[in-house]
């Protein structure tokens, strides 16, 4: 789904509170508690939101959205970044790119660059580059996840260390308001730390949606990523967190 602005607004607020009445939400959106509960009721399908006895909350901080939702899940926002971030992609350069599928809309916008050097745990991303011929890929080795074709271990780590890279390129699931970077898999970390130490510059593929949601596993600090690619200006109890970590934000289009 593509959250409609009152939906935006129902999601900061139970993020702002964790949990909200129906009746909360409706006078607070001033609309009526019909309309709430058909918002929360699609929420809840695309896991963003939880009804409990009494209210509505935030989801589970220990599992994701399943892959096929998060496919199509903002996806005219992932385009929009992805198109913003092949803009800034020089010619001819290096890239770590992880498992997402933000990196994946990435993949696909930078189908006509030239001279890339590309290294990837992500089969996804493998594919949809190895259709440029003006691209060389690189696969991780590893275990290969079903769910999503990523690839996962200490052998993918061990692999991502030998190389040193213009760009990493990053997705996550959460950035929590103390500006940490966080996901739901250990393993999925572990790799995209080993991603950040390898790179020259980190850029971070983020939209905004993922600000202030909840994941279970620390990956790295906003401090650690040069530059923020997202679809909006970020909500204002970020903007000084990013500043303060000197992160350049750039807003799609």
């Amino acid at each position: 789904m593509t959250l409609n602005p009152r939906q935006r607004r129902l999601l900061e607020a139970v993020r702002q509170k964790v949990t909200m009445s129906v009746e909360e939400l409706a006078q607070q959106l001033d609309v009526t508690p019909q309309t709430v509960r058909r918002d929360v009721k699609q929420m809840e399908e695309a896991k963003l939101l939880a009804r409990y006895h009494g209210g509505v909350g935030l989801p589970s901080s220990v599992e994701n959205i399943d892959y096929s939702q998060r496919q199509t899940l903002n996806s005219e926002a992932k385009r929009r970044i992805a198109l913003a971030v092949a803009e800034h992609v020089p010619q001819g350069c290096s890239l770590l790119i992880n498992i997402g599928t933000t990196t994946e809309e990435v993949a696909r916008a930078l189908a006509q660059h030239k001279g890339l050097h590309v290294v990837t745990n992500n089969l996804n991303v493998a594919a949809i580059l190895a259709d440029n011929a003006d691209c060389e890929v690189i696969v991780a080795g590893g275990v290969v996840r079903g769910r999503d074709r990523g690839i996962v271990g200490e052998a993918t780590i061990d692999f991502i260390r030998q190389f040193k890279v213009d760009i990493g390129i990053i997705g996550i699931s959460s950035i929590d308001e103390d500006g940490s970077l966080r996901d739901f898999d250990a393993r999925e970390v572990k790799v995209a730390q080993a991603i950040i130490e390898q790179s020259r510059e980190v850029w971070l593929v983020a939209d905004q949606d993922k600000f202030g949601r909840k994941a279970l596993v620390r990956m790295a600090d906003l401090a650690q990523i040069d530059v923020l690619f997202t679809d909006a200006e970020p909500p204002p109890r970020m903007v000084q967190v990013l500043r303060d970590a000197k992160v350049k934000v750039v807003v799609a289009g």
